[in-house]
């Protein structure tokens, strides 16, 4: 083994005399550019800082003229340094007049000076400045020089990243790293949250930057690679980690990386530099981030999340740490993460959740289903916020628009400090109308139902008013858990909704998943169409024993009262007829065993794809009741996949083809006396409410959130003179207009609230 240099541990350990002494900031690093220069036999070493406006500024110098000193200023991309801010890599040139990006600043007196080095100061891969040294004579600087300058930068990032500059910047633009931004994402689950970060994953911080031992630190290093590597191949071996599919996957890459030698030497390298095993570390998934984030190939981009778990995983192990979930938290918390399982995000406290805002997550993840259904605001696909955001900062989601401000201006933090106290004084509101009876101008008694799906919901029912529960998806129960729920463990969960729920009726749903709802513990095949896959009802009849577990479980928790079961996703009677023969194979089994059953049973389906339509008068003679899921019926009648932006929004609810086809199951069931409800997004928007009850809906369920306004709308709505306005233009020939727009027209005629 080769000695290792002394020139970079004696700077380090000089630099750290330097960062304890009680010294202002400009001062310490006037002082810190001093010591880089003489260790390095430089005649100039200079430190550039990122402004909030994209500009380098010169924040000390050792060898310049000390007058440039907060005057110089170059853009990202613009002369040398700017070019090293830009690309993220060290630049490295003889004679820096001669390069083509040399950019002359005659303030600086730089003229003089032909070798150039500069390194960028990174901070978990993100920029904050560029650290420079210079020489008269032309010279190109040697690796082990290169790698002193990137171990030096460092430490100047800490100081950044722990605010140190902020007074010497506040005569000029704060520096980058507090800038306020503005990004962009998708709306996963609407709602406005003003608060302050909270890190899913809060960064292991490394505050012991500078080695004592070379010797001890490259011993540690060693032993907590071989830990990790233990820890993933036990994690490999575990019977819940299936044998194939994407956990393993990604298990099985990090294992992979974990054993990369190329990975260890150059943590190795940077512990002979003179820097901690921890240090060494972040320094090296700093500099690899960096490269990564600025690469096109979307592979590699990829790869950067995996890379940033397992250098996070081993800073774990050399501290000492376990991951931190759940630590203390701010009133008005507001987490920020790459992403997350449903049943993380339960384990936080709802009422300290003012939003989420995730890189990954799509509309149709388990994570948005379980925020939606928590009334969480969240924004999901905002790129690289996790890096952009640290721990404290004030954020605001702003999942009406899929806009995220982190560390906004005062005015804009004003802006939506109105807003959301306006939305709590409608809330308000909303809240006096609870008891009063959902009765329309002209008489007309509605029934509103609440959506839930987790025990966290329940207390929603009495604050909301509702009267029943229209719609309780038994599958959030096996999406948030690790493994698939036994029956001992779903009937102790629906026996507590049962018991919140009091005397009001709850409309079961059989297990609703596969296609977008993938459980990770149950083996799938990936479809090309998931929607229109084997999922729902089709999943139930073909694995039998997951069905007959949850029914059994139902119908013990029904003991003595009612249960009302709904079959979601069926296309044929002849698909309800059998799961309907399943019940009664569990109520024969169940009563040969001497167990309490309910005293009733009421039988359902949701009307969601459109063949059912063609059998709608066979169905409506063998079912208690029926539930129209807009949602996906809406999806399927225009082949529009909901989850796909291009085509989501192009076609409109509220339109000739589907308002008649509402009609059409409306009149059907009231014909035969079979009472009809809908569950979807039309049921608590307020406008479209407003349609499905002059079509004759009586029933309609929808978040909790949405009750109030619904309400609100429907004891100002007067439904025979809307019905005169709406009906007739579904007739054939009569209208092909903007029906929307004529609806709409109606509520501010009439000035009924809609929103």
């Amino acid at each position: 083994m080769r000695s290792p240099p002394a020139g970079p541990r004696l700077l380090l350990r000089r630099l750290r005399e330097v960062m304890a002494e009680p010294i202002g900031a400009q001062e310490r690093l006037d002082k810190i550019v001093v010591l880089i220069a003489a260790n390095m036999v430089a005649e100039v070493c200079s430190v550039y800082l990122l402004r909030a406006d994209g500009v380098l500024e010169l924040f000390a110098t050792e060898g310049l003229n000390r007058t440039a000193v907060h005057q110089t200023a170059l853009k990202v991309g613009e002369g040398l340094v700017g070019l090293i801010a830009a690309t993220a890599q060290p630049l490295n040139i003889s004679d820096a007049h001669a390069h083509p990006a040399f950019a002359y600043k005659p303030e600086t007196g730089e003229e003089i000076y032909r070798s150039f080095l500069g390194v960028p100061i990174l901070r978990a891969g993100r920029i904050l400045g560029v650290l420079v040294v210079q020489n008269t004579a032309h010279r190109t600087y040697s690796d082990e020089e290169i790698e002193a300058l990137q171990t030096t930068s460092m430490v100047i990032a800490e100081m950044v990243a722990v605010g140190e500059f902020e007074l010497v910047a506040k005569q000029g633009p704060a520096l980058d790293l507090r800038r306020s931004m503005h990004l962009d994402g998708l709306i996963l689950a609407e709602g406005v949250g003003l608060g302050h970060v909270v890190l899913h994953e809060p960064r292991v911080v490394v505050t012991n930057l500078i080695a004592e031992d070379v010797e001890h630190e490259l011993a540690r290093l060693d032993r907590a690679l071989g830990k990790l590597r233990l820890s993933l191949d036990a994690m490999l071996e575990r019977r819940d980690v299936a044998r194939d599919g994407e956990p393993r996957e990604v298990l099985e890459a990090y294992a992979m990386f974990a054993r990369d030698r190329g990975w260890a030497r150059k943590m190795e390298e940077a512990i002979r530099n003179g820097l901690t095993a921890e240090a060494a570390a972040e320094k090296v998934q700093s500099d690899t981030r960096a490269q990564m984030l600025r690469s096109t190939d979307p592979y590699l981009r990829e790869r950067l999340h995996d890379l940033d778990d397992l250098a996070n995983r081993l800073l774990r192990e050399l501290m000492g740490r376990t991951a931190e979930h759940n630590a203390a938290m701010p009133r008005d918390a507001v987490l920020v993460a790459r992403n997350m399982g449903a049943a993380e995000l339960l384990d936080y406290d709802r009422d300290r959740l003012r939003g989420l805002v995730l890189e990954e997550g799509g509309p149709t993840s388990h994570i948005s289903i379980v925020a939606k259904a928590l009334g969480i605001p969240t924004v999901g696909q905002v790129a690289t916020v996790v890096s952009l955001a640290e721990a404290g900062d004030p954020i605001i989601v702003d999942a009406e628009t899929g806009a995220v401000h982190l560390r906004p201006p005062q005015d804009v933090e004003s802006a939506f400090s109105e807003r959301v106290r306006f939305r709590a004084r409608r809330q308000a509101s909303y809240r006096r109308l609870r008891n009063r009876p959902a009765v329309t101008k002209d008489g007309h008694a509605i029934n509103l139902h609440l959506n839930a799906g987790l025990l966290v919901d329940m207390p929603h029912v009495e604050e909301s008013g509702a009267a029943a529960i229209g719609l309780f998806r038994t599958e959030l129960l096996f999406m948030v858990s690790q493994r698939l729920p036994r029956v001992s463990e779903q009937l102790a969960i629906y026996r507590q909704v049962f018991e919140a729920a009091g005397d009001r009726p709850i409309n079961f749903r059989s297990l609703d998943i596969g296609g977008d709802k993938l459980l990770p513990y149950l083996r799938s095949e990936e479809e090309e169409n998931p929607a229109l896959g084997w999922r729902a009802i089709r999943l139930g009849l073909d694995r039998p024993a997951l069905m007959r577990t949850q029914i059994r479980a139902l119908l013990m928790a029904a003991a003595g009262r009612e249960l009302r079961l709904m079959f979601p996703m069926v296309t044929t009677v002849k698909e309800y007829r059998t799961a309907r023969a399943m019940v009664d194979r569990e109520l024969r089994h169940l009563r040969r065993h001497g167990h309490p059953l309910a005293e009733t049973i009421r039988y359902g389906v949701m009307i969601e794809v459109p063949s059912l339509l063609f059998e709608l008068d066979e169905l409506l003679e063998e079912v208690d009741f029926i539930s129209v899921g807009s949602n996906d019926l809406f999806q399927f009648m225009t082949a529009a996949d909901r989850g796909n932006t291009r085509v989501s929004g192009r076609y409109d609810p509220i339109s000739v083809p589907f308002l008649r086809v509402l009609r059409l199951i409306v009149e059907k069931a009231d014909a035969l006396h079979v009472p009809v409800s809908l569950c979807g997004e039309m049921a608590g928007n307020p406008l479209s409410a407003m349609v499905l009850i002059a079509l004759g809906f009586r029933t309609i369920s929808m978040p909790p959130a949405s009750i109030g306004p619904v309400k609100d709308m429907l004891l100002s709505l007067d439904v025979g003179r809307l019905r005169a306005r709406l009906l007739p233009r579904l007739e054939p020939g009569c209208w092909n207009g903007d029906l929307r727009a004529v609806v709409r027209a109606y509520a501010e005629e009439n000035e009924i609230p809609v929103g």
